[in-house]
């Protein structure tokens, strides 16, 4: 029987801080007591927490293209992305990973394969310190959208869509001047390029962005993959996401949007660099004023997954929750959105032993250790 011992921590249970014990044998959490032992690996006060379930991140795009132009080696990208996460006390991630794109030339139109190849194949065979899955993110405008997810639908790791629509003029970009603001100086196009391109993209919306939503609808329900709609706008939009049987509404980008959202049963997703940062790189609703009317129910490191845990503390200070009610948004209610909460997203008798121990200065919160399924991987 192989056993570890964690003592002198203060525990996050699900509804309250214990400073005790926490047994692991063979992988799993055997037991929890309020007190402290003289054996085991001591804690010295600091936090232990479970580990961070990640529903949305772009980092693996970032290992594979570090700098515009390059593309570094795929195998070395992804474990990269997966000690990135680790380090981070990710235990469970759902890689988000692009299908289609409004950008002519994008690697997103490309690159989707490689990536969900290398992620299969790394998760087959045991290479990844914390667990993989794949969000499929799908953009509707995208001609062929519908027919390579279609060749996914099956892939047993896959556990959720999103429904994107990033057509300049609405959603993320419903200000066309910071829709300009952002693809001028990400891409270097001049503003006669960028009116021409806002154009053509407004038109291949209308084309095929219903029929494709229609599609992939079906798709879900027909396979139970959970469904998220993206960027939120109007009351509107969100109305047609809970027709579709949408679980998840990422980054609503109003608080109209939100506040629908929430009443209406969804779980509102929003990004931890947003709460780091104090706002929106797009200009859109604050995730710190939603968080503080309570407004959010999932939160993401979306593109930086060191941001997570300074963002559990900044919600704490700012909120005045203890920490095991303010990591719910981390931990527990991600494993629900994704139909994993039955093993792990909280320290209870029987579940995977996926923790992370934290030591809090005051100033950042250090990571001192993540264990994955018993085993320290960070």
């Amino acid at each position: 029987m192989n056993e570890q011992v964690y003592t002198n921590y203060r525990l996050q249970l699900p509804h309250e801080e214990v400073l005790g014990t926490l047994v692991v044998r063979d992988g799993l959490i055997a037991d929890i007591q309020p007190e402290v032992v003289t054996h085991g690996w001591n804690g010295q006060g600091d936090y232990l927490m479970p580990g961070l379930i990640e529903l949305h991140t772009d980092n693996l795009e970032r290992c594979v293209s570090p700098r515009p132009g390059i593309r570094w080696p795929l195998e070395a990208a992804a474990v990269y992305h997966d000690r990135d996460l680790a380090s981070a006390g990710v235990t469970t991630v759902c890689d988000a990973i692009a299908i289609g794109d409004i950008a002519v030339g994008s690697p997103r139109l490309t690159n989707f394969a490689p990536m969900i190849d290398v992620i299969s194949r790394g998760q087959k065979a045991g290479r990844f310190c914390v667990e993989h899955r794949i969000h499929l993110r799908c953009e509707l405008a995208y001609d062929k959208v519908y027919e390579i997810t279609a060749e996914y639908a099956d892939n047993p790791l896959l556990s959720m869509i999103s429904l994107m629509d990033h057509t300049p003029g609405q959603r993320q970009f419903i200000r066309l001047d910071k829709f300009k603001q952002y693809y001028i100086g990400k891409h270097g196009a001049t503003p006669q390029e960028i009116d021409d391109f806002i154009v053509i993209r407004q038109q291949q919306q209308q084309i095929y962005a219903q029929k494709n939503r229609k599609a992939l609808v079906e798709m879900t329900k027909t396979k139970g993959i959970s469904l998220a709609s993206h960027d939120d706008a109007t009351v509107e939009h969100v109305q047609e996401a809970v027709q579709d049987g949408v679980v998840l509404a990422e980054f609503p980008t109003t608080l109209e949007a939100a506040k629908t959202a929430h009443s209406l049963g969804l779980q509102v997703l929003m990004g931890a660099p947003n709460l780091v940062l104090g706002g929106s790189h797009s200009g859109n609703v604050s995730a710190m004023e939603l968080v503080l009317q309570n407004l959010v129910d999932v939160i993401s490191s979306d593109y930086v997954p060191q941001s997570l845990l300074q963002a559990i503390f900044l919600v704490a200070d700012k909120t005045g929750k203890p920490i095991y009610e303010a990591m719910r948004v981390f931990t527990s209610n991600p494993a629900k959105a994704i139909h994993l909460f039955g093993d792990r997203g909280s320290l209870e008798l029987g579940k995977r032993a996926d923790f992370i121990t934290i030591h809090n200065d005051g100033v950042v919160p250090r990571l001192t250790s993540t264990i994955s399924q018993g085993r320290r991987v960070a």
